[in-house]
């Protein structure tokens, strides 16, 4: 809430008129006087808080303000809705991607007009206003002149008593007049009041049935003034306070022995109201102080922010999700001063639009190099499609593993296409190293069939090793590439395949081994029989 800076009411002290001794008594009595006008100044109206509303609920607000009859007499309300609309209205463009856009533009556009429509309603209110201020200041004049040509007749008093109660009555159903014209107008308008009751020749009885009336009225004033006291809505009791001091300045004297009296109780229970008003101010204000030191430790942390070196990703994450903590705390605390108020939200909405700006940049960086990154897998892929209908074992085993190797040391791709991209190549290689394991098993088939008798026992097991010893080669080399991919189904199959290679190859050594024995030891009976 803005601090609002109204002056203390100060209560105008009575002028005692200098009353002559009245003519003789007649019949004619006083009429009652009428309740006190209305405030002829405005005071401020205290605005409600819209922060921490949505575009939505600011929007349904205007709507509802704009459809409420009093309205007009509302301006600062509607000037902070459409204020707090367009302060989130920049936030969210700020967060949301150009091509949505378009539906904050259509909301904004909708407020516009709405907004519109209800200035150019109070800026014709506005006109009128102030021209019945005027028509009332012109009215207030003649009722002035009135009193002045009624001062100055010398009549009875039965005819000039009616006359001065009926301009009584008349200057308070006149409204408000321009501020600036209030002050001299209503100093003169008493300054004939208390010339009349000094000059005029009025019988004793109707002088003090008027000044009963008036001490009445006046009593009542101060019963009003003493309750404000206990209203724990400070700006609303000061608000009232005036009102009563317009009433107050409205009625005329009292009899001479109370009008001390009257007056002093009117002024205690004037400063009662004004005691708790400054205080209230003056809490507002330490509050106020408060929250602005607050701030002001939340735009040096933001600062610290916007200027920390980040390398990566995650850090930025890390200080966005840091930051819109920190603005969450921001909406939580109240205003500060007003001279200040504007100043500390502009730090702050500084630092995070540098904060905002360094994120935007770095990921606009990021960008490109994820795109080329991506170039360059499509280029693998397409290499890896081209190479897997080869049946040149080796030489594409090793162009695999090479593509494998350069596919590693390639980056990161966007997000969306990650996935894609992946499952093309490994589609690729996966149908290149099937194959391969097919044409394998169909070479290891041909050694499990019965050798001929050509073929000894012992070569058919060692060309068995060596085949079995390539095709293990080459899974260890996959394994070490597919291991890293996502999903591990085909690297289980493929270490259990190893496995199985491994436990057979050592099988085989042992045969073999075991063949040779034999060779051996036939060998050396057949040299000791030849001695």
């Amino acid at each position: 809430m803005e601090e609002n800076k109204i002056a203390e009411v100060q209560p105008q002290q009575e002028t005692a008129p200098a009353v002559q001794e009245a003519a003789p008594a007649t019949q004619e009595t006083a009429p009652a006087l009428q309740e006190a006008a209305p405030a002829t100044q405005e005071t401020a109206p205290v605005v409600p808080d819209y922060s921490g509303k949505s575009l939505l609920e600011l929007s349904q607000l205007f709507c509802e303000f704009a459809a409420s009859a009093d309205r007009l007499q509302r301006a600062k309300e509607g000037e902070a809705i459409k204020s707090a609309f367009y302060k989130v209205l920049l936030k969210e463009k700020e967060k949301v991607e150009e091509s949505a856009l378009d539906s904050l533009n259509s909301v904004e556009e909708n407020f516009k007009a709405l907004y519109a429509s209800y200035k150019k309603e109070r800026a014709d209110y506005n006109r009128q206003v102030e021209a019945e201020k005027e028509a009332n200041l012109k009215a207030k004049l003649a009722v002035v002149d009135e009193l002045k040509e009624l001062l100055e007749k010398d009549e009875d008093i039965a005819a000039t008593m009616p006359a001065f109660r009926a301009i009584q009555t008349r200057w308070r159903e006149i409204g408000p007049v321009p501020v600036q014209n209030f002050r001299d107008l209503n100093n003169t308008y008493q300054l004939y009041v208390e010339q009349f009751y000094d000059k005029l020749s009025i019988n004793r009885e109707l002088r003090d049935l008027d000044f009963k009336k008036n001490l009445e009225l006046k009593t009542a004033l101060c019963e009003a003034a003493e309750k404000l006291a206990e209203n724990e809505k400070v700006v609303d009791a000061f608000n009232e306070l005036q009102r009563l001091h317009d009433s107050w300045k409205d009625l005329g004297p009292v009899a001479k022995q109370y009008r001390e009296e009257i007056w002093e109780r009117f002024k205690a229970a004037t400063a009662v109201v004004n005691k708790k008003h400054q205080a209230y101010f003056e809490e507002l204000k330490q509050s106020q102080r408060a929250n602005l030191e607050a701030k002001e430790a939340l735009c040096a942390k933001v600062e610290a922010i916007a200027d920390a070196e980040v390398s990566d990703s995650r850090e930025w994450n890390s200080l966005s999700k840091e930051i819109e903590d920190i603005q969450a705390q921001w909406r939580k605390i109240g205003f500060a001063t007003k001279k200040d108020n504007q100043k500390i939200y502009d730090r702050f909405r500084a630092a995070c639009d540098k904060f905002y700006a360094r994120k935007r940049e770095f990921y606009g960086g990021v960008k490109e190099e994820l795109e080329e990154n991506l170039r360059k897998k499509i280029e693998l892929c397409e290499l890896a499609e081209q190479l897997k209908a080869s049946t040149e074992w080796k030489k594409a085993t090793d162009q695999f593993i090479d593509l494998q190797r350069k596919w590693k040391e390639i980056g990161s791709v966007p997000r969306k296409k990650s996935d894609a991209v992946w499952k093309r190549f490994r589609a690729a290689c996966d149908e290149f190293f099937e194959a391969k394991e097919k044409a394998m098993k169909e070479v290891r088939s041909r050694f499990a069939k019965p050798m001929r008798k050509a073929e000894s026992e012992k070569d058919r097991l060692v060309a068995k090793y060596r085949a079995l010893e390539q095709e293990l080669a080459t899974k260890e080399n996959n394994i070490l590439f597919f291991a890293g991919a996502a999903g591990n189904a085909l690297v289980e199959t493929m270490r259990k395949s190893i496995d199985a290679a491994k436990e057979e190859l050592a099988a085989l050594r042992e045969k073999i081994a075991a063949l040779e024995a034999r060779d051996n030891e036939a060998h050396d009976n057949e040299a000791h029989g030849n001695e």
